[in-house]
């Protein structure tokens, strides 16, 4: 049998959903009574929401209280099933080769993402991140090597791109770094520096920048890529 992971891209919803739940109840077992918890109290406050607020009685009554149960009890076990499986996910990408990249697929539309812009031999990255905020430098691996590869991305990015804000990040436990599990929170609350029409031009402005570089093929595996097939349920609303 084939070892080969199928690309989420290709599976049915239903099929992308089953496969995130098998994978997160390896890295969380507890995921399936964290589900049914949230149903069965989130059930249990929908049908008495409908039951006692819902005016009159008999047949009509029952079966709009029974639909209004059903929903609010999927609703409570989805949102609890999206953070959980979105924390089993990050737990699993945690101290792999190219976490932060995968990390960083989570990002909503109006954000690019271009992996490995910068690398040593040792296998530290940079990866890019244009959106909102600007530009966006995120560094992962050995902090000592990654510190002056990102000085160094930051001022060849700043040569081409003139008053365009270049920005880091840096992805790690330690003191003034990132966790991977707030990586993408961090971008999204950084503050708005460029309007949506001039993306396309920082675009433009990259490419010769990035025409010199070599490209480093990033490792795929079953789990980070299975967070991109399936980032609407990661998520957790």
């Amino acid at each position: 049998m084939s070892t080969t992971p199928i690309d989420p891209r290709t599976m049915s919803r239903r099929r992308q959903i089953l496969e995130t739940y098998k994978m997160s109840r390896e890295v969380d077992p507890a995921i399936t009574w964290w589900m049914l918890g949230a149903a069965l109290i989130s059930g249990g406050l929908g049908f008495a929401l409908f039951y006692f607020v819902l005016p009159g009685e008999g047949i009509f009554k029952n079966i709009l209280t029974g639909i209004g149960t059903f929903l609010l009890a999927l609703l409570g076990l989805m949102i609890v099933f999206g953070r959980r499986a979105q924390k089993a996910a990050f737990n699993r990408l945690d101290g792999q080769l190219g976490a932060g990249a995968r990390a960083l697929t989570m990002l909503r539309r109006g954000w690019i993402v271009e992996e490995v812009v910068g690398f040593t031999k040792q296998q530290d990255m940079v990866h890019r991140v244009v959106g909102p905020p600007g530009i966006v430098l995120v560094g992962e691996g050995n902090a000592n090597r990654v510190k002056p590869l990102l000085v160094s991305e930051t001022k060849k990015h700043e040569r081409v791109l003139g008053d365009y804000p270049v920005s880091t990040i840096m992805v790690g436990t330690d003191e003034g770094q990132v966790p991977l599990d707030k990586l993408t929170k961090s971008l999204t609350k950084m503050k708005r520096a460029v309007k949506p029409a001039e993306i396309t031009e920082i675009r433009q402005r990259l490419r010769a920048l990035d025409a010199a570089r070599p490209k480093v093929p990033l490792p795929r595996g079953p789990v980070p890529t299975s967070m991109k097939g399936n980032r609407g349920q990661l998520r957790g609303r």
